[in-house]
C-alpha cells in the first residue's frame, strides 16, 4: 500500500524489538541512515508496548521498524497507534509480531526475508559441495589417523561432478540456491506444488513428485516454510527411500522433518544429515542425533550473523525511504501468500 505521506516527508517512526536485537541490527551507522529518512522517535526501543514510553511512542508513529523480539501488535497497540500505517521488518517471518488486526487495517508490512535469504542459500550451496567431497568426514577421519590416504584410491561415489541435488521448495531461499548451483556441473531438481513446468524450465531445474526428489537425489535440501501441512512433512519413507549416502540438509524448521524417524535412519548409517535446525531447537544435551557421526548439527547459523546483519538493517532502511517517498515496498509481504511464507 503506497504511502499518503507527501513525498520525501520524513515519517515519524520507533523501534519495536529487544534490546539486544536492535544493538546486532542496528549500527550506528544504520541508526544514523534511518534516522536521514525518518524522524525517530527517542530510544529506548519499545520490547513492551504497555509502557509508558511505549505509549508515548506509539501515538505519533506512523511506521514501526520492527525486528527479534518485537510484542504483537494487536488490536490494543493499534488503538494506541492511531497514525500508524506502515511496519518494516528487519528479520524475516512476520508471524510473530504481525497480528489479523495489522491486516485488517491496511497495514502495509515489509520484511527483510530477501535479505536473510542469501547466506542462507550460501551456507546450503557450501554444505551441498563439501558433503559431495565429504570433507567433513574426512577431515575428522583424517584428525584421528593423521595419515591420508592415496588420493587415487578416492571412492567413485565421493565428488561433485554429476551429482543430483533436490530442492524441497521453490522458497525465496530456494530459489537463490537453484541460482548459486548453476555453475557446478549438478543435476538440480525440484518439488514444488505450486511451481508450474513452465517456471521450473525458467529456474533451470526438472520438476518432479515429492517421492521423486528424495529417491533421485543424492542431496535433499528442504527449504519449505514451517506450516500446518509441511509439519512432519518429511516422513520416514521418504527418509528410507534416500540413496545409499544420501544427505538431507535442513535450513528450514526442524519440525519438517519427522525428527524421530531421521534418527533411527541415520543410526543404520545409509545417509548423512547436515541440520542448523532441529526440533526442538537446539536439541536436548542428551539426544542420540549428538552422538551420530553422519550427523552434521550447526547451531541455527545459517542465517544472517555478525556483518551480515548489515544486510537486514541496509534493506530496512531502503524500504523505509521508499515509503516516505511514496514509492511503495520493495519487499512487501501480502496478507494472501501468508499461508505459503515461512
Amino acid at each position: 500500500m503506497p504511502s499518503t505521506s507527501p513525498a520525501h516527508r520524513r515519517p515519524r517512526a520507533a523501534l519495536a524489538m529487544s534490546p539486544s536485537a536492535a544493538a546486532a541490527v542496528l549500527s550506528p551507522g544504520s541508526m544514523a541512515a534511518l534516522s536521514a529518512v525518518s524522524t525517530l522517535a527517542p530510544l529506548p526501543v519499545i520490547d513492551d508496548f504497555a509502557t509508558a514510553a511505549a505509549r508515548a511512542a506509539l501515538a505519533d508513529a506512523e511506521i514501526l521498524v520492527t525486528g527479534w523480539g518485537c510484542p504483537p501488535i494487536d488490536a490494543d497497540v493499534l488503538a494506541a497507534a492511531p497514525a500508524l500505517r506502515a511496519v518494516v521488518h528487519t528479520a524475516g517471518t512476520v508471524r510473530g509480531h504481525v497480528t489479523e488486526a495489522c491486516w485488517d487495517r491496511g497495514i502495509a508490512v515489509s520484511s527483510a526475508a530477501a535479505a536473510n535469504a542469501l547466506p542462507v542459500a550460501e551456507y546450503t550451496l557450501a554444505m551441498i559441495l563439501l558433503s559431495g567431497k565429504r570433507v567433513l568426514e574426512r577431515a575428522r577421519d583424517f584428525r584421528a589417523s593423521r595419515h591420508r590416504d592415496a588420493w587415487l584410491a578416492t571412492p567413485p561415489e565421493v565428488g561433485n561432478y554429476g551429482r543430483t541435488v533436490g530442492i524441497l521448495s521453490a522458497s525465496l531461499i530456494g530459489r537463490r540456491v537453484i541460482e548459486l548451483l548453476r555453475p557446478y556441473d549438478l543435476r538440480v531438481l525440484l518439488h514444488d506444488p505450486y511451481v508450474s513446468d513452465a517456471e521450473a524450465a525458467e529456474l533451470g531445474v526438472r520438476p518432479v513428485t515429492l517421492a521423486g526428489l528424495f529417491a533421485e537425489s543424492d542431496v535433499v535440501s528442504v527449504h519449505t516454510p514451517l506450516l500446518p501441512a509441511t509439519t512432519g512433512l518429511v516422513s520416514r519413507e521418504l527418509l528410507t527411500s534416500m540413496r545409499p549416502d544420501g544427505v538431507l540438509i535442513n535450513t528450514s524448521r526442524g519440525a519438517v522433518v519427522d525428527q524421530d524417524a531421521l534418527t533411527d535412519v541415520l543410526r543404520t548409517d545409509r545417509i548423512r544429515a547436515v541440520l542448523d535446525v532441529t526440533d526442538p531447537d537446539p536439541l536436548p544435551a542428551g539426544h542420540p542425533l549428538w552422538d551420530l557421526d553422519n550427523a552434521t548439527i550447526t547451531p541455527h547459523l545459517a542465517g544472517s550473523q555478525g556483518n551480515e546483519l548489515r544486510r537486514l538493517a541496509d534493506l530496512a532502511v531502503a524500504e523505509v525511504a521508499r515509503w516516505a517517498a511514496g514509492d511503495g515496498f520493495a519487499h512487501p509481504v501480502r496478507r494472501e501468500r501468508l499461508a505459503f511464507l515461512a
